[in-house]
């Protein structure tokens, strides 16, 4: 087993940051990659400027491993995603040379010998991870240990509140985009009518950026449709947030809807969308209709693929599908306080031992999940695969505040929120009750 590579799936900041902290415990990793370079999903939204510094954006291992490079540390400041891969993560992912192989898609995950109901042996035996490559060719490889961090990039949400797609969600497909918008190129949203789907920082992001292009151009329509009864803490903690640009991002939100730019809908949850010949019609559960939109941007976060895990002995949240020691820190309906805790390999663990979920992946389908979380976590799992317990169970990161108090907000606006460990909550606000104007 001692003689055999550990896998590492995905080749994002996460993955490829495991690889820098295997190779400087002696470990041999090897990193799937089912994209064609680093940081394959990072590249999708590279037009997006991060609310993380530099200082949170590169992990100690890599640093270390990339210093005898000539690589120099970027400076303070905000990157995009295309500058956080030129200048860190595909420095880092050469520098990790071979280890990392693209255009190959891990399709499963076992115990060699055993499926999923054998007990006898299990943890002795090694993993099998069976990959495609680009050109078709199925392969396995054996390891002593699997750390999973595939994102959920490639599973968006739908718009649809009953979290399947809305009827007709399918139909109106060339109008709906499930990532935030390219909008350096305005045309397609200059003078038209687009819907925001979403609470998160992502559909913040959308819509200040929306708000920008209704200043320029005239006529131009915003409406952001959240599907909480109230606003809850849909715009941030502001200035109290530790992270000054997540704070500013929802404070600017909130201007553009104090400035008429958007038009905020809440309690809007979507059952149909119906294409006309004047636009798409997403309509609700409570019969609302909004006006016809040119385009929806749905940004409703995402899940975690499972499908390859199938036999794997896995502890997952069964709301969540994230690690049951770490959902109740991370789930928006029960956690209410400005802070979460840093997670390692003990609060990662599963039945299987020596398989992890790290990244985003590890957050299942919650929500705000940043770098420093996940470098973190694969210095803690990386200690205990290497039996380095000490450093495993010790804390080296502290996370910043969000200056939220009081959780989500109520669902339906009838006081059915999670209670709060901060002060009282502030008042809520309910926008956009009334039946909407076609």
């Amino acid at each position: 087993m001692n003689t055999l590579p550990i896998v590492v799936i995905g080749a994002g900041p996460q993955g490829l940051a495991a690889a820098a902290h295997l190779l400087e415990r002696g470990e041999s990793p090897v990193v799937f990659e089912a994209g064609f370079g680093p940081a394959a999903a990072v590249s999708e939204w590279g037009h997006v400027r991060l609310f993380s510094d530099w200082s949170e954006l590169v992990d100690t291992a890599a640093a270390r491993l990339l210093a005898p490079t000539g690589w120099v540390h970027p400076a303070s400041g905000y990157p995009t995603g295309a500058q956080w891969i030129s200048s860190y993560l595909a420095p880092l992912a050469a520098a990790l040379g071979d280890s990392v192989r693209y255009g190959t898609r891990v399709t499963g995950v076992g115990r060699k010998g055993r499926d999923r109901l054998v007990d006898a042996g299990r943890g002795e035996q090694p993993f099998t991870v069976h990959v495609t490559d680009a050109d078709g060719t199925e392969s396995r490889v054996d390891a002593r240990a699997v750390i999973d961090a595939s994102g959920t990039w490639a599973q968006p949400n739908p718009a649809g509140a009953d979290g399947h797609p809305a009827l007709g969600e399918r139909a109106a497909s060339d109008r709906i985009l499930y990532r935030i918008p390219d909008f350096v190129h305005a045309e397609p949203f200059a003078g038209m009518h687009t819907i925001v789907v979403g609470s998160g920082h992502s559909a913040a992001t959308a819509v200040n950026e929306l708000a920008r292009t209704a200043k320029r151009h005239p006529g131009t329509r915003v409406t952001w449709v959240l599907r909480r009864g109230t606003v809850g803490n849909t715009f941030g903690g502001g200035e109290a947030d530790e992270l000054p640009a997540r704070g500013a991002l929802g404070s600017r939100a909130r201007q553009a809807v104090d400035a008429g730019l958007v038009d905020l809908v809440t309690g809007f949850r979507v059952e149909s969308i119906t294409t006309t010949d004047h636009g798409a019609v997403l309509i609700a559960e409570d019969g609302r209709e909004l006006p016809p939109a040119d385009s929806i941007v749905v940004l409703t976060g995402f899940r975690p693929d499972l499908s390859f895990l199938s036999e794997m002995r896995l502890e997952l949240d069964s709301t969540l599908q994230a690690p049951v020691r770490i959902a109740s820190e991370v789930d928006p309906n029960v956690h209410s306080c400005g802070t979460v805790r840093a997670t390692g390999a003990t609060d990662l663990a599963h039945p299987e031992k020596d398989f992890y979920l790290v990244g985003a992946k590890s957050y299942g389908r919650a929500p705000t999940f940043l770098a420093m979380t996940g470098y973190e976590q694969v210095r803690s799992v990386v200690a205990a695969l290497a039996g380095d317990h000490e450093a495993a169970a010790r804390v080296e990161l502290a996370l910043p505040d969000t200056g939220v108090c009081g959780g989500a907000g109520t669902f339906d606006g009838l006081g059915d929120s999670a209670a709060s460990c901060c002060a009282p909550s502030p008042t809520l606000i309910q926008i956009g009750r009334a039946p909407l104007p076609a």
